[in-house]
């Protein structure tokens, strides 16, 4: 039985943590080198942004907006360009035109002489098997490769919700402790 406990709890912050790092902003530095649009067919609708509000119905595929971009490493990331408007993760993207239209501004070559480098804002997962792509949000400047960005919004949130957890839970043991206090005192009532 306590195995079972401790699976339920380990899924549950599996879950919890998993849902987390697919939602908080993530900065990449990169070098872009191509934005294009294609039709897409939406066949995981999770991991894509919700249809626009004029459009009823849902629609099984449509015209998305793509960033290519290499990392440092030479590995190749490729970021969707959606308007997450006002629903989920609460980005309130609604630039996604302006946004390619940096990104196509700041194309650059190999060359290690004229490479522009830039930190693109986004959130989501790449996963090549289920063709899913993170969902830039911002796109910046940076110096080189080397710059270091530090995710204080991510840090902020996440001490508060950590210390909104360990206040719910300290209150639960609290209340716990008080019951069986009183459990033991009615059970003791009388035998002194």
């Amino acid at each position: 039985m306590v195995y079972v406990k401790w699976v339920f709890w380990g899924a549950f912050w599996a879950v919890v943590l998993a849902f987390l790092h697919y939602t908080l902003p993530q900065h990449d530095i990169v070098r872009i080198t191509d934005t294009y649009e294609t039709r897409e067919d939406f066949d995981y609708p999770f991991f894509w942004a919700n249809p626009p509000s004029s459009e009823t119905g849902a629609p099984t595929n449509r015209d998305v907006f793509f960033i290519q971009t290499f990392l440092e490493s030479g590995k190749p990331m490729i970021y969707r360009n959606e308007d997450t408007g006002w629903g989920w993760p609460p980005y309130f993207k609604f630039d996604t035109a302006n946004l390619q239209a940096e990104a196509s501004d700041l194309v650059s070559t190999r060359s290690a002489a004229v490479a522009q480098w830039v930190s693109i804002t986004h959130y989501g997962w790449r996963n090549e098997f289920l063709s899913i792509y993170p969902n830039a949000v911002s796109v910046k400047p940076v110096a080189g490769p080397d710059v270091r960005i530090i995710p204080w919004f991510n840090i902020i949130l996440l001490t508060v919700l950590a210390a909104f957890v360990w206040g719910i839970w300290a209150r639960w043991r609290k209340f716990r402790n008080r019951r069986e206090r009183r459990k033991s005192d009615e059970l003791t009532e009388g035998w002194g």
